[in-house]
């Protein structure tokens, strides 16, 4: 087996393994490599084994992140949920591994993070704190409506009631979903990505990617973008206004996901990465998804302690309290500075 990087030519045969194998998610799509260098500017590896014959077998998408801040490391893929190697072929799992490893090393990384679906059988250390909640999804929305408990049904409605109305296209909800999405993030304490990374996704994902909006009055008060893959459709991102959660915005959001996702022909829903019994998590539940366990592994230079870039890491507790205090077009041109280094 050969293992090398891959180059645009390859777009073909990758399309073709990625959309015929069992274990790929869509961040497995080499499209994703010009969507990070030109939204945040960092190199992409994106490594392919080949069988004998010269027919990829297996890939591994990495993404090189290096700061002062936050360090030199690996991550395939950063700002998503998915990633990690890609092939039924053990040989060829373990080549992809032992070239990541050693592409990590002659780039001086401190470790690389695979974010996997199914658990790699390496020895690696991994991180079993996350979730994925997902829905199984009837063949029709209406029967799906059926299936929710009466008070959820009357969740939705409320927003419907008070006028709120909802639409679902692509560009031209753009401006609005970064509005909300933006303001959110900042009373998150969390540093926000640039519009044109949203941007970049709708323009290379054009059969992939959607954007839903909750508007009152003509004001959009809650959105979430969409990726679809297969047979599963994702929310990676969702906000609502806070000052409008009193209506419910955020439930119409979701129901109309959902039926979006049915009506387009969707087997299942993901709503995205949760910590079991939290907040987002007891949220998803009540929807019927149930948890799917997310195996991050590491492969970490000198044995050393796993990374911690999270929120409830103590040591970033005081940058979000300021980080919420600051004016929203300083957070709009900040953020994008800071969160590209964050995976």
């Amino acid at each position: 087996m050969n293992v090398r990087l891959a180059a645009s030519q390859d777009l073909p045969e990758i399309d073709r393994f990625v959309r015929d194998n069992d274990t790929s998610s869509l961040y497995h799509d080499y499209r994703w490599t010009g969507v990070v260098e030109n939204s945040f500017g960092h190199k992409c590896h994106y490594l392919v084994c080949e069988d004998p014959e010269g027919r990829i077998i297996g890939a591994l998408p990495l993404v090189h992140l290096k700061s002062m801040l936050f360090g030199n490391f690996l991550v395939s893929m950063p700002y998503f949920n998915y990633g990690g190697v890609c092939s039924s072929v053990p040989s060829a799992q373990a080549v992809l591994v032992g070239e990541a490893v050693r592409t990590a090393k002659s780039l001086g990384a401190s470790h690389i993070e695979f974010r996997q679906e199914l658990p790699m059988d390496k020895g690696f250390p991994v991180k079993t704190s996350k979730v994925s909640m997902r829905l199984p999804l009837p063949e029709s929305d209406a029967d799906l409506w059926k299936s929710l408990p009466s008070k959820l049904r009357s969740q939705v409605r409320k927003p419907q009631k008070e006028g709120m109305t909802v639409r679902i296209s692509r560009h031209d909800e753009l401006d609005n979903f970064y509005e909300v999405f933006s303001i959110n993030m900042r009373d998150l304490g969390t540093p926000v990505y640039p519009r044109h990374f949203f941007r970049n996704i709708l323009d290379r994902f054009p059969s992939h990617s959607w954007i839903c909006t909750v508007s009152a009055g003509g004001t959009a008060v809650a959105s979430g973008f969409l990726v679809g893959f297969k047979e599963r459709m994702e929310i990676p991102w969702a906000s609502s206004l806070r000052e409008y959660n009193r209506l419910g915005p955020n439930m119409l959001l979701y129901w109309s996901c959902l039926e979006f996702a049915c009506k387009s022909g969707f087997r299942s829903f993901d709503f995205g990465r949760s910590t079991v019994d939290g907040g987002t998590y007891r949220f998803k539940e009540q929807w019927g998804a149930s948890p799917h366990p997310m195996y991050w592994h590491y492969w970490m230079d000198g044995g050393k302690p796993l990374p911690e870039m999270n929120p409830g890491n103590p040591k970033f507790r005081l940058a979000i309290a300021l980080w919420k205090r600051l004016p929203l077009p300083v957070t709009r041109l900040l953020g994008p500075l800071i969160v590209k280094n964050l995976p």
